[in-house]
């Protein structure tokens, strides 16, 4: 099973060991509409309060350096994005991930 989508099903199953396995001690996620970089520790706690759910998600692209994933997400304020992510990896885990995203009007 690929990185990504390993790490999709820690995600829906709110898996906290298992998101932890996908993600590398030295990751950073930049979120540019909030001009912030979140550590590992700070998304997985994220992750944990399932405020984001993703549906149709769909992998781009993904090899043993990067990955392209596209997603609508929505969060429990009732905001819709449609977020595509560009990720890296490094051993075998997500080193890094840049998004961008649209959103749609509810």
């Amino acid at each position: 099973m690929s990185i990504l989508k390993k790490y999709q099903v820690a995600l829906e199953l709110l898996d906290k060991d298992k998101i932890e396995e996908c993600i590398h001690d030295d990751y950073a996620f930049t979120n540019y509409s909030q001009g912030k970089v979140f550590n590992k520790t700070e998304v997985v706690q994220w992750a944990m309060t399932g405020d984001v759910k993703r549906e149709k998600i769909r992998i781009l692209f993904e090899n043993d350096e990067v990955g392209v994933e596209h997603a609508f997400v929505s969060f429990n304020d009732g905001n819709k994005q449609a977020v595509l992510a560009f990720y890296t990896f490094k051993d075998g885990k997500i080193h890094s991930v840049e998004t961008g995203a649209t959103n749609i009007t509810k």
